[in-house]
């Protein structure tokens, strides 16, 4: 039983795919210090995971669907639009005041954000699972005008260096 744990720790294809494995992690590294430092990024910690997991679909699956630019830029499109409405309506008259005396509001228009942007994203065909928590990103913290350029300026970013990786063949599907 032991024996056969430790056969699949390891992805059977890593020694003759390192260079790939090592190479497309790096340029992942080096696109995200970029764009981050250059886009100054605030204390968003949930945004900023969701994008970290949007920079992991598409270094290590960038011939996959959510990997595609309609998919990271529609799906960022659909969680900002809709985090952003659910945010609003969160902080709007009888929700205001009843978020005043319970955190129960919150917690169902964070529900609320990722629900729709599930539904949204998959009757736009612009799947892309970490766009989900881009909307619950914008609910459960407080968010401003440069949030939004920040989400967008970023997944366009890592959709136009996938492509143009891609489009070169310098990056393959690691998953």
């Amino acid at each position: 039983m032991i024996r056969q744990l430790g056969r699949h720790i390891w992805d059977r294809r890593f020694r003759a795919a390192m260079p790939s494995y090592l190479g497309q992690s790096l340029l992942a590294i080096i696109t995200l210090v970029v764009v981050l430092y250059f886009l100054d990024v605030v204390a968003h910690a949930v945004i900023v995971a969701a994008l970290g997991s949007t920079a992991f679909i598409v270094f290590a699956a960038p011939r996959s669907r959510a990997a595609q630019t309609r998919s990271v830029i529609g799906g960022h499109l659909v969680g900002t639009g809709l985090g952003v409405a659910c945010s609003y309506l969160l902080r709007l008259g009888p929700v205001a005041s009843w978020s005043a005396y319970s955190h129960f509001p919150l917690i169902l228009m964070a529900a609320i954000s990722v629900g729709l942007s599930i539904f949204v994203m998959v009757i736009t065909d612009t799947k892309h699972a970490p766009a989900a928590g881009t909307a619950l990103g914008l609910v459960v913290q407080n968010w401003q005008y440069t949030t939004i350029i920040f989400i967008m300026a970023c997944a366009g970013a890592l959709s136009l260096v996938r492509y143009l990786l891609v489009r070169r063949r310098w990056i393959r599907n690691l998953a």
